[in-house]
């Protein structure tokens, strides 16, 4: 098949599995064709069967905005007409499923027909979908998209509650190509980061109020109270500059490693102890299955996706938002004994298994053949 795939081309999750996916379904046979305004950050590897696409938007000074919709659809146009684009797949309903449809009922003028399949991943449908302003369009958008996936049961539930869907939506989870946690770093390297009687503890996102990025702090801080203990945070946000105040605040800054945006993740995950994902909402957790992947149990609120993917007493703890005093009991729990460490260690790992790329992307393939077979049928 020839797929053309629309993401945000950031560190983001959805562009991540969205970028991840073409990959994987290049080295399947099919010709991959990404379609953004810059090219996704894990896109290392351009061939025969990956391509990129550049969405240049126009400046004129008739806008205050410029309209990346309309300059979307536009290339999407193009590309189809001169790749022979068969598919698109597009990761939030807005502005790419929208952009996406407008395209399609351009090509139908031309006699073309390409289907759209439409992975909704969180924010699309409950922060910015949800707002009054933008619900008409989010609500158009997934009933006039050709397939509709979802990548939690949780997603799954708010989309039908807060929109009035007509389309069928698939539950097709997150994955991550676990060939690429199978760490060989040293303990010579870990010691780059903590000193040997130390617990690692590690946080990574985009450092936004959404992710309770202050009651990461506080665990954090509760832990180092009991026990030598480090905190890494990787990432870059709006809140970075309020938590490196908070530590100064409470005494800790020589204790906690402001790493900003980081290939390194690997790394960095395969000489930590614990994980924390305190967040408010998260329709999935993709951050959490990362830490699992490198064998990482994790402490995290019981939001949204995040049970279905951290196994509570299995892989971690789950606790209500905003419940720091028990976030810490189960963080101490898990460290205060080398064998339980080992154990959750050992579950977290097990527990990703099912995650596996191998075992989720040929659900998308099996959804792109089903929606050309239905299309061929019209």
């Amino acid at each position: 098949m020839k797929i053309g795939i629309v993401c945000y081309p950031t560190f983001g999750g959805s562009g991540v599995v969205a970028t991840e996916l073409g990959l994987e379904l290049s080295k399947r046979g099919h010709e991959i064709h990404f379609i953004t305004y810059n090219q996704p950050v894990r896109l290392e590897l351009l061939g025969n069967n990956v391509h990129y696409h550049e969405v240049n938007v126009p400046e004129y000074p008739l806008f205050h905005y410029q309209p990346y919709e309309l300059a979307l659809s536009s290339k999407l146009v193009d590309m189809v007409k001169l790749h022979k684009i068969e598919i698109l797949h597009v990761h939030y309903a807005i502005p790419h499923a929208y952009a996406a449809y407008m395209a399609k009922k351009m090509l139908i003028e031309e006699n073309i027909y390409v289907p759209i399949v439409t992975t909704l991943h969180g924010t699309d449908i409950t922060l910015v979908g949800s707002h009054p302003f933008y619900k008409p369009a989010v609500t158009f958008s997934i009933n006039k998209s050709d397939a509709v996936t979802a990548v939690s049961q949780s997603l799954k539930e708010d989309t039908l509650r807060l929109f009035d869907i007509k389309n069928e939506i698939s539950v097709v989870p997150n994955f991550i190509d676990l060939s690429k946690y199978n760490h060989g770093f040293t303990d010579c390297q870990r010691a780059m980061m903590a000193n040997d009687d130390e617990k690692i503890i590690t946080h990574i996102s985009n450092l936004r109020e959404v992710k309770r990025v202050q009651d990461v702090i506080s665990v954090f801080y509760n832990i180092q109270k009991e026990m030598p203990a480090k905190l890494m945070l990787v990432g870059e946000g709006p809140e970075r500059e309020k938590l490196e105040c908070r530590c100064k605040e409470l005494g800790i800054t020589d204790k906690v490693i402001f790493f900003g945006k980081s290939n390194e993740i690997d790394k960095i995950l395969c000489f930590s102890d614990l994980f924390l994902l305190p967040s408010q909402t998260e329709s999935f957790g993709l951050a959490a299955l990362e830490a699992m992947a490198s064998g990482v149990p994790v402490i995290s609120s019981n939001t949204g996706g995040i049970p279905e993917v951290n196994v509570h007493g299995i892989s971690g703890f789950l606790s209500n938002v905003g419940n720091v005093e028990d976030m810490t009991k189960n963080a101490l729990h898990i460290l205060s004994d080398d064998d339980r460490l080992q154990a959750f260690k050992s579950n977290a790992r097990k527990e990703s298994l099912k995650y596996d790329l191998h075992n989720i992307v040929p659900q998308y393939e099996v959804i792109y053949e089903d929606t050309l077979a239905k299309c061929l049928v019209l």
